[in-house]
């Protein structure tokens, strides 16, 4: 595996923990998942996860004349939760420590975030999961991912998605439209022709710090094809 990149954050959305009920926790995929990332780890990367938790609970879909958005993202957040502690469980019985860093203080089942505990984690061999997203309401884990990222000085972030292979120059969906696969992209260019590479705030700390992106869509075994140089998803740089 090329030394491209030492240590990484890995943006993983709460869906691919629940197979293909699309709801809950699917145990022998996040098992399957969790070999992978130890894998990934015992080839000497050093690597943090952020995990959604849109498998448990999605703030979007609450009617507007019901739970005030503050509420439904903070149990957004608690849905996070639970995903890193079914991670943390099954990379432990694959044979390496991890640590659980929630945003929210729930002491009793992870640690505190703190940066520098964090890091020190990292430099100490563990696989850390961060939890609760920022810690604060209306703003989503892919900010989340960038803002952790960041902080632990990543060289990179990979962002996985469930339904779309990379970055398009217009809708994949949009059967009328004949949208392309791009395997480079400019920040620049990603902003000025409003792609769907994340949420404006997450773009824009990748953008003004220089922090490159690779969106691809997440099936066992694309994260070690990407760090091993071979052509998968986008690049965003």
């Amino acid at each position: 595996m090329k030394k491209q990149y030492k240590r990484i954050l890995f943006k993983l959305s709460g869906e691919a923990l629940s197979g293909k009920g699309k709801y809950g926790i699917d145990f022998k995929i996040t098992r399957s998942v969790a070999k992978e990332l130890v894998d990934l780890h015992k080839s000497g990367i050093e690597l943090a996860i952020v995990v959604g938790g849109g498998n448990i609970f999605r703030g979007r879909n609450i009617p507007k004349d019901s739970i005030d958005r503050a509420t439904a993202d903070y149990m957004g957040m608690v849905g996070t939760v639970l995903n890193a502690l079914a991670l943390q469980a099954e990379i432990e019985r694959q044979g390496a420590q991890c640590r659980v860093l929630s945003a929210l203080s729930i002491k009793e089942v992870a640690e505190d975030y703190i940066r520098r505990r964090a890091t020190s984690h990292l430099s100490k061999g563990r696989i850390v999961l961060f939890a609760a997203g920022t810690g604060n309401p209306f703003f989503t884990t892919d900010t989340t991912a960038a803002l952790r990222a960041l902080e632990i000085d990543a060289d990179v972030l990979l962002k996985a998605t469930t339904n779309v292979d990379g970055v398009y120059t217009s809708d994949p969906f949009d059967k009328s439209k004949k949208a392309k696969k791009l395997k480079k992209v400019s920040y620049h260019a990603a902003l000025t022709k409003r792609l769907n590479v994340m949420d404006s705030t997450a773009f824009s700390l990748c953008r003004d710090n220089n922090l490159p992106i690779i969106v691809f869509k997440y099936k066992i075994g694309a994260v070690k094809d990407i760090l091993e140089g071979k052509d998968i998803g986008t690049i965003v740089s």
